[in-house]
C-alpha cells in the first residue's frame, strides 16, 4: 500500500492505459460469491473521518485532522422532486454513513462501474450487516444518510513543510432523488448514484478490503468502524516496524466531542478491545504515552489485493 501523501496527488489525475493493478486483476478473476465476504474503503478515507453524531442542520462544514492530512466535509444541496426547488441537505454522520460508503465502494468494484444501482443491493447489505427490516424505521435513517453522503463535497489537504496541497475530491458526482407520495413518510433518497471518474479510478487502485462480518459486529459504533479501518490500513503498511501514536494525536483524530483526555482514553481503550475481538491479528499495545503499533497481517489475507511500494 502507498502512503496518503503519495495518493493525494493521484486522486484527481488517474493514469490512463496503465497495467491492471492487483485489485483490478483480482476483481476480474474473483469467483462468484467471494466478493460478498468483503467490503472496501479508500486508503485515504481510512485515515480521516466523518462526524460521529449529527452536528446539526446549521453546521454546513466539518473538519478533521490526522497529522499532516486534513479533511473538510461540506454539506450539499439537491433538487427536491416534490418541491421543484433546491434544498439544504445536512452532513452525513454516524455508523450508517460509513456502512453506506463501504457498500458503494464495494458495488463499484464488484461491477467495475462508477454507476451504482442501490435499491436492492443496499437493502440486502444492510440486512446482513445491521439486521434491519427493509420496511422499518431504521431504513428511513439509512436513506437519509445516503442522501447526505451523495450531496456532500469532500476536500482533502496535505501539508508538505511550508507548502500545502488542497484537492476537491468529489466522491459522488451525480444522483437521482426520489420522494414518496405519502408526506407522512417523506424522506428523500437516491436510487442511483454515480461516482466521479477520478474517485472511481483511484478506488480501483487504492481500496482496502475489510471483513464484512467484522464490520457487522462493529456496526453500532462510528468510532469502532473508524479505528478498524485505520488499523487495517496502518498496521499492514507500517514503516518502521513499530510506531508510537501519542494520545494528543489520537484524540485529534478520533476524539470527537471529548473535552477531557481521560474520558477519551477510557472510550478509546474500550473501542480498541472491540476492534481487537474482530481483528485478532492486529498487534498493538497501549500505555501512558499512547498506542504503540506493530506491523501486522491485514484483516483480509492479501492474495494480491494490496499495492505495495
Amino acid at each position: 500500500m502507498e502512503q496518503a501523501g503519495k495518493l493525494l496527488p493521484q486522486i484527481l489525475t488517474p493514469e490512463k492505459h496503465k497495467p491492471l493493478s492487483p485489485i483490478r486483476q483480482r476483481l476480474l478473476t474473483m469467483p462468484l460469491g467471494e466478493v460478498d465476504k468483503l467490503v472496501y474503503e479508500h486508503t485515504v478515507l481510512c485515515q480521516t473521518s466523518m462526524p460521529y453524531r449529527d452536528p446539526g442542520e446549521d453546521t454546513r462544514i466539518w473538519r478533521r485532522r490526522n497529522g499532516a492530512i486534513q479533511l473538510e466535509l461540506q454539506a450539499g444541496r439537491a433538487l427536491d422532486p416534490s418541491q421543484g426547488e433546491f434544498i439544504d441537505i445536512g452532513l452525513p454522520f454516524g455508523p450508517k454513513a460509513r456502512l453506506i460508503l463501504f457498500h458503494l465502494n464495494t458495488e463499484a468494484l464488484r461491477t467495475i462501474s462508477p454507476v451504482i444501482e442501490l435499491e436492492d443491493s443496499l437493502t440486502a447489505f444492510l440486512k446482513r450487516t445491521l439486521g434491519l427490516d427493509p420496511k422499518g424505521r431504521n431504513i428511513r435513517a439509512v436513506k437519509d444518510q445516503l442522501s447526505r453522503l451523495a450531496a456532500a463535497d469532500f476536500r482533502l489537504g496535505m501539508m508538505f513543510g511550508s507548502r500545502a496541497r488542497t484537492l476537491k475530491t468529489t466522491i459522488i458526482q451525480g444522483f437521482e432523488l426520489w420522494s414518496p407520495k405519502d408526506e407522512k413518510q417523506k424522506v428523500l433518497w437516491p436510487t442511483t448514484v454515480r461516482f466521479s471518474q477520478a474517485y472511481f479510478e483511484s478506488l480501483m487502485d487504492h481500496a482496502i478490503p475489510l471483513n464484512e462480518a467484522a464490520v457487522s459486529r462493529l456496526s453500532n459504533s462510528a468510532m469502532a468502524l473508524d479505528v478498524y479501518t485505520w488499523l487495517a490500513y496502518r498496521l499492514y503498511c507500517l514503516n518502521p516496524q513499530k510506531s508510537l501514536i501519542p494520545w494528543p494525536s489520537l484524540r485529534e483524530q478520533f476524539g470527537q466531542g471529548y473535552r477531557q483526555m481521560r474520558d477519551f482514553r477510557r472510550v478509546f481503550i474500550r473501542t480498541l478491545a472491540q476492534v481487537k475481538a474482530v481483528y485478532p491479528e492486529a498487534r498493538f499495545s497501549v500505555d501512558d504515552n499512547g498506542i504503540q503499533l506493530q506491523k501486522s497481517p491485514p484483516p483480509v489475507p492479501p492474495r494480491g489485493l494490496f499495492k505495495t511500494v
